[in-house]
């Protein structure tokens, strides 16, 4: 059985605020100012740093890269921090996502201080993975509602392929042979299920997506960032564009964004 709008809500809340840039940060290794320049690059080569914090009087002002570092002091290849480079400990992944896709790097402010960093790489982590695997399934129990609200049994059936239909049909049949009975919502596969929206114009409204095209080229990436979790491959590298579709979207796929109206 489908849980009620106040449980998809709840759980909602669960996923897109219980996991933070808290949860993944990286300690950020900083260097004095005025430190010697190739003093600095052997230390970040010693331990394995990319891209370590410049500090003067106790404040990390801004970061340097070890691919920069020469001559001189730290401070003559110092950058600064972008205008929304730096966020709280408290920032959800999704927000994280966006602002990797603009930046190679965000830095975390912890007690007052930036004291963390984190790496399109830090996105691999357990709990990213968590977090992804609970927003996908929200919006395939989002669609499945949606679905029920709107549309009968028969019209659901009329929405899909032959082949789709059989399977669905087939599954069905196993599950009633072993003593589980099911409903035909609930032996469709994520496909299934964001085509029967994509072909309605008003369920795929309630979405607030702009086109059928842009909503079933959303599903489509997500459908592929889903199969690659379940295999445990390198998301991040595979699946960007689906990793900024998910956090720019999300909202929109769970709630309903326009009110019914006739199919």
């Amino acid at each position: 059985m489908n849980p009620r709008p106040s449980s998809l809500h709840a759980l909602r809340r669960v996923f897109r605020h219980s996991f933070s840039a808290y949860d993944i940060t990286e300690l950020l290794i900083s260097c004095e100012r005025d430190a010697d320049a190739s003093d600095a690059r052997r230390f970040m080569q010693s331990r394995g740093l990319e891209v370590a914090g410049v500090v003067y009087q106790g404040e990390v002002i801004g970061f340097i890269e070890r691919k920069d570092l020469g001559e001189g002091t730290c401070a003559g290849v110092m950058q600064t921090f972008g205008e929304d480079q730096v966020v709280p400990d408290s920032t959800p992944l999704a927000d994280l996502v966006l602002l990797l896709d603009r930046y190679s790097r965000v830095f975390v402010s912890v007690f007052g201080g930036i004291g963390g960093i984190i790496t399109r790489t830090d996105l691999q982590k357990p709990p990213v993975r968590m977090w992804l695997f609970g927003m996908i399934t929200l919006i395939e129990m989002k669609m499945a509602e949606r679905i029920e609200h709107r549309l009968t049994e028969q019209q659901v059936r009329q929405s899909l392929s032959e082949g789709r239909l059989r399977k669905a049909e087939e599954l069905l049949a196993r599950r009633a042979e072993r003593q589980h009975p099911a409903r035909l919502i609930e032996c469709l596969q994520f496909s299934d299920k964001f085509q029967i929206i994509a072909r309605s114009r008003t369920l795929r409204a309630a979405t607030g997506f702009p086109s059928k095209k842009q909503f079933e080229k959303t599903l489509r990436l997500l459908e592929g960032l889903r199969d690659n979790l379940a295999h445990s491959q390198d998301y991040v590298s595979s699946d960007w564009e689906a990793l900024v579709a998910l956090a720019h979207y999300v909202d929109d796929l769970i709630d309903d964004v326009a009110q019914p109206g006739p199919l």
